[in-house]
């Protein structure tokens, strides 16, 4: 599909397709086990990010401003899964890659938007541990439930808006000559380069979103664990030392497993030509993994809930063992 070859809605001199064709994986052989283990992924991370959420809401124990930002990390892990990944195997696995040019716009912004919770979710929950650790004292009186609802409310409220303009910043653009974009769902960055007209608003729009999401947040992360490992140097014993850095190895953990996948896939694209398919898998993968790996990472670093899990797992198995043993 080199030219438009749908109807088009124009205003003055603005062509917008009535279809977008998503490219996705073109010419890989064995392209269709990959979907299967994105379906596998999407599977584990419905399940284990539903167990996550029920358990935080189901249990007043972890009703508190650190488990506020897990529930929110698990909420934004459901949504970006959701936005993403049933897309892909209704798109590719029925082979219907066409998509309205609104339904565009609507995957473009939930993927983004629920990307972006897990982003500023991360700088939350390092808020929260350089807090508990340099200023323990004042933890409660700064770190509340209140303050965690309004400080999530209003990223929430940022994020929506910020994703929003750039989402509608598309509508700018007159598409003229070719709807096919060049990713497996509606990604902004090869969307807007299909523009006939001036698109260095959208251009501009990138940058702004990749500073604010991903460059900014990473530096804070950063500030923030300089000054945890700084307060830690003033502790005069190893084992109080262990004691508080073992309260952020979850959270370094995911640190780890969302930036350092969204980093390695921004430096390839930037040092090194990648082909099209190599592009859409290191990508996806970036996009698709971390959800998945979040509640298992809390799940087995976090004692209250693996105690929570072990316990209804051990009331739940009293039971068959007395069936058994009468």
């Amino acid at each position: 599909m080199n030219s438009v070859n749908a109807s088009f809605s124009q205003n003055i001199s603005i062509v917008h397709p009535e279809y977008f064709f998503i490219i996705g994986l073109t010419g890989m052989p064995y392209s269709g086990y990959y979907y299967i283990f994105l379906f596998v992924i999407y599977f584990i991370t419905v399940i284990g990010n539903s167990i996550v959420l029920l358990i935080l809401a189901l249990h007043r124990s972890l009703h508190s401003p650190k488990y506020i930002s897990v529930f929110n990390l698990a909420l934004a892990d459901i949504g970006e899964t959701n936005a993403l990944i049933p897309n892909m195997m209704k798109t590719f696995l029925l082979d219907t890659q066409n998509i309205s040019f609104n339904a565009c716009l609507a995957n473009m912004f939930f993927v983004h938007f629920f990307s972006t919770m897990q982003s500023h979710t991360l700088v939350v929950l390092a808020y929260d541990r350089f807090i508990a650790i340099c200023l323990p004292l004042r933890y409660h009186a700064i770190v509340s439930n209140t303050s965690m609802v309004l400080v999530f409310s209003a990223i929430w409220a940022f994020n929506s808006s910020v994703v929003a303009l750039m989402a509608s910043s598309i509508t700018r653009l007159s598409f003229c000559q070719s709807n096919v974009i060049q990713s497996y769902f509606c990604d902004h960055g090869p969307m807007y380069r299909l523009a006939c007209n001036d698109y260095s608003i959208n251009r501009i729009m990138a940058f702004l979103i990749t500073v604010l999401y991903l460059v900014v947040p990473l530096i804070i992360i950063v500030l923030s664990y300089l000054g945890i490992f700084l307060a830690l140097s003033k502790i005069t014993t190893w084992q109080g030392r262990l004691k508080a850095l073992k309260t952020c190895v979850s959270h370094l953990l995911l640190v780890g497993v969302y930036f350092l996948p969204m980093c390695s896939s921004y430096i390839a694209a930037w040092l090194v030509s990648l082909t099209p398919n190599a592009r859409i898998i290191s990508t996806s993968l970036a996009y698709v993994v971390p959800p998945m790996l979040n509640p298992i990472i809390y799940v087995l670093n976090t004692s209250e809930i693996k105690d929570i899990i072990l316990k209804v797992v051990k009331n739940r198995s009293e039971p068959i063992r007395e069936n058994i043993s009468k």
